[in-house]
């Protein structure tokens, strides 16, 4: 299984699938197969399409990739690449070369699929359209698809709120097992956002093909404080959003996040850390070169 251009680094979902049940979920028979991967994933460098590559075609996305020094992409559904869940089967057949004959990994597809809705018949055309998405990244060869939390409905208590997510992430967690692509649940959405409530939801989602997509929210330092917040997810890791890396851009604590992500030891680290940024500069692959620069330092 490949998630993203590297081997699957989930150790604990690999022991557990010998037993081919983990959590009291069906694991498929192809999965015992694999080997455990090596403790503590390479840190690597991606781009997330959502604003600094929303306006570029896959061709260009691929090249911009390539020319900043970035390995990897996070295609976010709705932009201008066009990869999305309506392809057809020639269509996702000449995307997929694309990513072959490029040296840029497909990581995954960012989508805005969200399972908090007071209304079931929304969560559950949220949860098919997720299984449409996970189809399309195994289609494409892909890692992982990243859904989110987006809030908390007033209507709804915020207990049940959080099982509901956590329920519909094991659904589509299962499905995605199935066909050998990681879930990343994004750490997103007022009130969804708070470590807190995330740490309910992934108790809930144990699923071991749902990871966590770290955001680094400035709710990440609130309160016990940066550390302790990311010890509370830190064992679900799964990839990571990080922001404009340059001195002066974003205030995050980024020299202690990366000296804990290289030691990270959670079995669904894959090691990938995708700039996505709101503010879009002048000269997006120059910022994306300079970036790099500083990410190499941070990496060590």
């Amino acid at each position: 299984m490949v998630f993203g251009g590297s081997s699957f680094q989930r150790r604990r979902f690999l022991h557990l699938t010998i037993g081919a049940m983990v959590g009291g979920f069906l694991v498929p028979p192809h999965l015992q197969q694999l080997l455990a991967a090596a403790k503590n994933a390479e840190l690597k460098l991606g781009l997330v399409t959502y604003q600094w590559g929303k306006d570029w075609d896959l061709d260009t996305v691929l090249q911009n990739c390539a020319d900043a020094g970035f390995r990897g992409v996070e295609l976010r559904s709705t932009h201008k690449h066009g990869v999305e869940i309506n392809l057809n089967a020639q269509q996702r057949s000449d995307v997929r070369k694309k990513f072959v004959d490029s040296p840029i990994s497909l990581v995954g597809l960012g989508t805005a699929c969200e399972y908090h809705a007071a209304d079931t018949k929304l969560v559950k055309r949220n949860i098919d359209e997720t299984k449409a998405w996970i189809d399309l990244c195994r289609d494409l060869g892909g890692g992982g698809v990243k859904v989110r939390p987006n809030g908390l409905p007033k209507e709804a208590p915020v207990e049940k709120t959080l099982e509901q997510i956590g329920n519909s992430l094991n659904g589509v967690g299962q499905y995605a097992a199935e066909q050998g692509v990681q879930i990343r649940v994004e750490v997103h959405g007022t009130g969804t956002q708070e470590i807190p409530h995330m740490k309910t939801i992934m108790d809930v989602a144990n699923h071991p093909s749902v990871a966590v997509c770290w955001n680094c929210n400035p709710t990440d330092l609130k309160g016990d404080g940066f550390s302790a917040n990311y010890k509370t997810l830190e064992d679900r890791l799964g990839t990571i959003h990080i922001h404009d890396l340059r001195p002066g851009k974003v205030d995050y604590p980024w020299e202690e996040l990366f000296a804990r992500l290289r030691n990270c030891e959670a079995d669904s680290f894959t090691g990938w850390c995708l700039l996505e940024d709101g503010t879009v500069p002048p000269d997006i692959v120059e910022a994306m070169k300079e970036n790099r620069v500083v990410f190499e330092k941070l990496k060590g």
